[in-house]
């Protein structure tokens, strides 16, 4: 190999070649393979929404406890994450500091088919989510990365014109 000129040079002392930054993921590769989930910024959005949401929780945390506006926000809180799905209870606050990306993760339309049997895998979920043959209430559903509440959980249903064959 010839040697390197000056300015090859220079340009080589800004990249590092041996540790790439999307090495560091592992768990996120993980989470998007367990979960089928075929666009990352989904599940940077989960992130991004779990960050906030701490940070709400502390800052919620930092004000006395029987103030009124803690106590109105923290209910509202609770209330909004335990109908969209994403805690299991409305206790307190404690359940909103462990909170992961991977809570809304559960709550995307293909994994909800897997938890109601709809489907035995999350790959044939997605499949037919995107060929359109899972109707939400009187709307047929063609993306899987629809996020299912509690209350719409109950109106999943398939297709009319779709049967699911059985081995």
């Amino acid at each position: 190999m010839r040697e390197l000129k000056y300015h090859e040079q220079k340009l080589l002392k800004q990249v590092d070649y041996v540790n790439w930054k999307k090495d560091q993921n592992i768990r996120e590769v993980k989470i998007l393979k367990r979960y089928h989930i075929q666009d990352r910024e989904d599940y940077t959005k989960y992130q991004k929404l779990c960050n906030l949401i701490t940070r709400l929780t502390d800052h919620l945390r930092k004000l006395p406890p029987n103030d009124k506006d803690r106590i109105k926000m923290t209910e509202m809180l609770l209330d909004k994450l335990s109908s969209m799905g994403v805690i299991p209870l409305k206790k307190s606050l404690e359940e909103t500091e462990r909170l992961a990306a991977s809570a809304f993760c559960r709550r995307r339309l293909a994994v909800m088919l897997v938890k109601l049997k709809f489907c035995e895998d999350i790959k044939q979920a997605v499949m037919l989510v995107e060929q359109g043959h899972v109707r939400v209430g009187p709307d047929i559903i063609s993306d899987p990365a629809v996020h299912v509440t509690r209350k719409v959980r109950e109106f999943n249903e398939q297709a009319d014109d779709f049967e699911l064959q059985g081995n």
